[in-house]
């Protein structure tokens, strides 16, 4: 495992924990010649998530671009991002429980907002701005006065 910061090939894990029903191992590494402490996380091979965008097209459902999107929602909040990966693993957990190989993209919006309103409302309000794509103050006052 490389080195984020330094790039170094010989990194060490310091400890392993098995996560998510003992289907992933969360290990923290750290690089013998900077220092630098990080977190990876294995996961066995399943059947990939297939999200249906609203113009019909089919892509990979991409745990990345999910907490991207997070991340922007929950920029400047005390939200750490352990917290957001736990959501993500959840919404995960969720849709293969169904034993679903695909999910329209609406549906998964409407999974995420349902978990980061329990999260941080102010980044509920900015994935839901995006997400909806308000059209007016009007749409985002509307959502707003759905949360009280």
């Amino acid at each position: 495992m490389f080195c984020p910061s330094c790039n170094n090939a010989d990194t060490k894990v310091i400890d392993s924990r098995v996560i998510d029903e003992g289907k992933t191992v969360r290990r923290r590494r750290e690089c013998p010649k900077c220092g630098y402490r990080f977190t990876t996380y294995e996961r066995f091979a399943e059947r990939p998530i297939i999200v249906i965008k609203r113009d019909n097209s089919a892509e990979p459902f991409d745990r990345k671009k999910l907490l991207r999107g997070l991340l922007t929602a929950t920029a400047k909040r005390d939200v750490p991002p352990s917290k957001l990966e736990d959501l993500i693993d959840g919404i995960e957990n969720d849709i293969r429980a169904e034993n679903k190989t695909e999910i329209d993209s609406t549906a998964l919006g409407d999974m995420v907002l349902a978990r980061l309103r329990d999260v941080d409302d102010l980044a509920y309000i900015r994935f839901a701005s995006v997400y909806r794509d308000f059209k007016s103050i009007e749409e985002f006052s509307e959502a707003i006065k759905k949360m009280g």
